[in-house]
């Protein structure tokens, strides 16, 4: 017997949501509980969708209609997620996430990144696009986010970020007898510039760029790649209260519209 099937959705695949269902700005997190610490700051927040585990939710900050997506870890699932959204209408993205340092010394525990660019360590941004095309934040983005961090006092950095795909083989060693690949892969990095490091930022800005759309990326500099260190459990809280403060804040001062830049 033939299985039986049913239509592709005509709004977003995965998420099952439609353009009626979103706003035009969008937070994207990694973590599923990141969510709910936005949500707490919306008014009127409401569970959009849950599929899948793509934990999404809508509301209102300042006024303005926000949503917030968790894609989980990793590049290719948060490229599908702006895939989506922009497939049904919104127009800016923030990824707020976290950031392995690369130098404690320079770029410290509990501060925060801003990419103005990031190197493209990755593959999914090659399904896209060849390397020779640049995954740079929109400019609206960025300077929000830095209007933000400024004013509320807190240590930041405007830098490159470099975005890899294999946490254990590129970012953190699980055991000592692996370590020399990955301490090779942060002096290639640091070489070139680079503080910090996550596993999403240069796909999102390579995809955003191609469908048309805003984007940018901050985040929460939580984990000491070369001291296999990270934030206690009290300032890591602090750090993403902190960072979902600055994320809605930035976001909501971002134009929705592209024309006439």
């Amino acid at each position: 017997m033939m299985a039986k099937t049913r239509p592709a959705p005509q709004g977003a695949w995965y998420l099952g949501l439609n353009a009626s269902d979103v706003a035009s700005r969008c937070i994207l997190v990694g973590d599923r509980a990141r969510v709910d610490i936005f949500a707490e700051r919306l008014a009127g927040a409401r569970l959009l969708s849950d599929r899948r585990g793509l934990r999404t939710m809508g509301g209102n900050y300042e006024g303005v209609p926000v949503t917030v997506s968790a894609f989980g870890m990793g590049a290719p699932i948060a490229a599908v997620l702006l895939e989506e959204l922009a497939g049904i209408g919104v127009r800016v993205f923030l990824r707020a996430g976290t950031a392995m340092s690369l130098d404690p010394g320079r770029l410290p525990l509990g501060s925060f990144i801003v990419a103005h660019a990031a190197m493209r360590a990755e593959g999914t941004s090659l399904t896209y696009a060849p390397l020779g095309y640049p995954a740079a934040a929109d400019t609206a983005v960025v300077n929000a986010l830095v209007d933000v961090l400024e004013a509320e006092k807190l240590a930041h950095q405007v830098r490159i970020l470099a975005t890899a795909d294999g946490f254990y083989s590129e970012m953190l060693a699980p055991t000592p007898a692996r370590a020399a690949p990955v301490e090779a892969r942060h002096e290639e990095f640091r070489r070139l510039g680079v503080l910090a490091v996550d596993m999403e930022t240069s796909a999102l800005l390579v995809v955003s760029s191609l469908l048309g759309v805003r984007a940018g990326s901050v985040c929460l500099v939580s984990v000491d790649g070369p001291g296999r260190a990270m934030l206690a459990d009290e300032p890591r809280q602090t750090g993403e209260q902190q960072l979902a403060e600055v994320a809605l804040k930035a976001l909501v001062r971002v134009p929705d519209s592209k024309k006439g830049d």
